[in-house]
């Protein structure tokens, strides 16, 4: 009975472990914004659902769209190994947009009543620690559209 018992606690904790990241996604907000001259896109997710503005001065509507349970649980594992806290401090590979090659982008996620922000990173060339998050939500926003 013992055993019994500990096998089920164990499935048990294991199932809401599993569960517990993506409470904690969807408890999340993820934007995502890339601009300069001639280019604007704003990316924002919420709980599975994608909002997408390319109108810097917000006279458009921004479409919003269902994310895919598959592209869903992708960007899930990528959220899960992002150590916020460090977000501030992640370097940028290139500096294309001081010249005007590359647009001005950053990522900036509300969790649990706090707000983390990227420095501003060269869209396109976001830091190793997020990169595949950052390109999974722009190739979702271009794809989409």
């Amino acid at each position: 009975m013992k055993a019994f018992t500990m096998i089920l606690l164990a499935v048990f904790l294991s199932k809401s472990c599993n569960n517990s990241a993506q409470n904690d996604i969807t408890n999340a907000t993820l934007q995502y914004t890339a601009n300069s001259r001639g280019f604007f896109l704003k990316a924002v997710i919420v709980n599975q659902r994608l909002t997408i503005s390319r109108d810097r001065d917000g006279n458009q509507t921004p479409r919003e769209i269902t994310i895919s349970d598959a592209d869903w649980k992708e960007i899930i594992g990528y959220f899960e190994k992002i150590d916020l806290a460090k977000l501030p401090e992640l370097k940028d590979p290139t500096q294309k947009r001081f010249y005007d090659g590359a647009a001005i982008a950053n990522l900036k996620v509300h969790y649990q009543n706090k707000n983390y922000e990227t420095t501003d990173f060269d869209n396109g060339h976001p830091p190793v620690e997020i990169e595949k998050l950052v390109n999974k939500i722009v190739s979702l926003a271009t794809e989409k559209e």
